[in-house]
């Protein structure tokens, strides 16, 4: 059984910074396909950024340019560095696994066996 853990979430201004961070217990990474979730109130839970079992990533179009996922083999960590954060990034963050079809880029939530509890990153102008 593998447990997610998040952490690194917050209330910060516009423009301004946050590293999420994802443990995993139980189980290490490798072979996994990992990937951050948000879910805004009101809204579907969306596939923010994702990288495969062979190190390929994948973003959505909102946050490309602003976000980085990566991942620490080693320490089972998974990060997301968010860079000039914007008041539509608000939203309750999740990280996500699978080991099915791991080298296909995927960013829908049922291709996700494997979750976090989630954490929260509040923006404010």
């Amino acid at each position: 059984q593998v447990q997610l853990v998040e952490s690194g979430g917050g209330s910060v201004q516009v423009g301004g910074s946050l590293r999420l961070s994802c443990v995993a217990y139980g189980h290490t990474y490798m072979g996994f396909r990992m990937a951050w979730f948000r879910q805004a109130p009101g809204k579907e839970r969306e596939g923010v950024a994702v990288i495969s079992s062979n190190g390929k990533i994948s973003y959505t179009d909102s946050v490309k340019g602003r976000f980085t996922i990566s991942q620490d083999n080693a320490k089972d960590l998974l990060y997301l560095q968010m860079n000039n954060l914007k008041p539509e990034d608000t939203a309750m963050y999740y990280c996500a696994a699978d080991l099915r079809r791991s080298w296909l880029l995927l960013r829908n939530e049922s291709d996700y066996n494997y979750w976090g509890q989630g954490t929260q990153v509040t923006v404010s102008s």
